[in-house]
């Protein structure tokens, strides 16, 4: 079965210094269709006001993963991190029993824009840690990468949770295509661009539920679209 979540439809709010939209429920929004996605709980598309942010707050079970579009993002935390997230890196916090943090737009003069993505992590009570990796626009160019894992195998950062995350970048006409494996599910954001999919098109901020075992192919039909695939257990 597939089920397309068309962006127009998610969660919205604008509090000046930021716009923000949820694929699931989060904060006031709430929809009861859409509470999560198996183990992932949480998609927000961002955008951030320059030299705006989150102030230091705090997270308790929970993988919390950061994936910045365009602009620059700032983070601190309490267990002595301090990054900037670029276009390219994966960051992955996991907040265990407790940790606080802030995120800030490093530039007084560009927004930021990224996707704050929660997945509910295996076990909980772990201790709280960070990792921020790195990945050049080849290795996602045409094909999807592995960005993260349960094993961190091939480089990815280490998610704790049986979840699969790929990155996939096209150019007008690439195609990428993905075997959804017996048991699994597969939840896939549009997160810029233009594709279509089994002759239906989807746009940026778009979402697809994909739950049967079977051969999905997406062919970009707009310059510099950009894919992110999470094959869940």
């Amino acid at each position: 079965m597939i089920t397309i979540r068309p962006a127009q439809a998610r969660g919205t709010a604008n509090f000046g210094w930021l716009d923000t939209k949820h694929t699931f429920s989060f904060g006031s929004y709430y929809d009861p269709q859409y509470l999560g996605f198996k183990t992932l709980r949480v998609i927000n598309e961002d955008k951030i006001q320059p030299s705006q942010g989150f102030g230091t707050h705090s997270h308790r079970d929970m993988e919390i993963i950061t994936y910045v579009l365009d602009g620059e993002l700032e983070h601190k935390d309490s267990i002595g991190n301090g990054s900037i997230i670029r276009p390219g890196d994966i960051q992955r916090m996991s907040a265990g029993t407790g940790i606080a943090h802030s995120e800030f737009n490093a530039s007084n003069t560009a927004p930021v824009h990224l996707l704050q993505i929660w997945i509910l992590p295996e076990i909980s009570g772990i201790e709280p840690s960070y990792e921020q990796k790195y990945f050049a626009p080849e290795e996602k160019q045409g094909k999807f990468k592995l960005v993260g894992s349960r094993d961190g195998r091939d480089n990815s950062v280490t998610i704790h949770q049986d979840v699969n995350l790929y990155v996939a970048t096209l150019d007008q006409d690439e195609q990428v295509k993905y075997c959804v494996g017996d048991r699994r599910s597969v939840w896939m954001q549009i997160a810029r661009g233009k594709v279509e999919m089994n002759e239906q098109i989807l746009n940026a901020g778009d979402g697809v539920a994909i739950e049967e075992d079977k051969e999905i192919c997406w062919k970009a039909i707009a310059l510099k679209s950009e894919i992110l695939l999470f094959d869940l257990g």
